[in-house]
């Protein structure tokens, strides 16, 4: 299938080993142009490298999000140099270090910042232009926790700030997608449920309580397994496609049938 997105420039936020990784070498395999950003420098090069270096007009920048004005400082960055961005996919999230349902309201807003407020301030740039030019897409990596309420796999409480963080999300991407769909501006999200991403959660509890682990497969996913990242990107490749064009709004499970 032709997705009809050769060329287009896009921006992948939070591109690590995961899914964020995934999805660049995705694009960059359809013959996009790739800008990365995220705190690991060793890991940029080395997707950069793979995906065909600066010669295939790949870019990246080393920042952390979470700083004050960093999230618009790399937008202007990477625009002052290549213009704007037609795809953005936003993979930045997680529960930090907050295990306390009942924690202090400004670790809350932290966990918020991190998995929607990123986004706000960036889409607050990213966005104009594409409804300007009439064409782009902006997709946000969410998490079924959003519906399913705290994340059973955690043994801890804390997880709650993250689900709830999602579930804000997905009421953003909803109302945003509204507002921008006539302009042919396609805001989604994608729901992964738990993905085995090396050094991660999942893969941190697979070495240290495997019977944590399977339990919780047994019980809550039908499918038998976790997911890999390489089984989300292609979702955000055809979320970013032209056939995505009636998808404004749109909030998909990627989860093996979660329960």
């Amino acid at each position: 299938m032709n997705f009809g997105i050769s060329d287009k420039r896009v921006l992948v936020v939070g591109t690590g080993k995961g899914i964020g990784g995934a999805v660049a070498r995705a694009f960059a395999a359809e013959g996009c142009r790739v800008s990365m950003v995220a705190r690991n420098p060793d890991t940029l090069k080395q997707l950069l490298e793979e995906m065909g270096g600066l010669e295939k007009g790949h870019r990246f920048l080393t920042a952390d999000l979470l700083e004050a004005g960093a999230p618009t400082r790399v937008v202007k960055e990477f625009s002052s140099a290549d213009g704007p961005f037609d795809i953005v996919v936003h993979n930045v999230g997680g529960a930090i270090t907050l295990k306390d349902p009942l924690g202090p309201v400004e670790d809350w807003m932290r966990v918020w910042r991190f998995n929607v407020g990123i986004a706000i301030e960036m889409n607050a740039l990213l966005v104009p232009p594409m409804r300007k030019q009439g064409w782009g897409r902006v997709i946000h990596i969410s998490s079924i926790s959003a519906e399913l309420g705290e994340p059973r796999l955690h043994p801890y409480g804390g997880a709650l700030s993250y689900a709830a963080a999602k579930a804000y999300l997905n009421v953003y991407v909803r109302g945003l997608g509204r507002e921008v769909a006539k302009e042919n501006v396609i805001v989604t999200a994608l729901m992964p449920g738990p993905i085995l991403s090396e050094g991660k959660y999942v893969d941190k509890l697979r070495k240290t309580n495997p019977e944590l682990m399977n339990n919780f497969l047994r019980q809550h996913c039908p499918i038998g397994r976790f997911g890999m990242p390489e089984e989300i990107a292609p979702f955000a490749v055809f979320m970013a496609s032209e056939q995505a064009s009636y998808a404004s709004g749109s909030i998909v499970p990627i989860d093996g049938g979660r329960i």
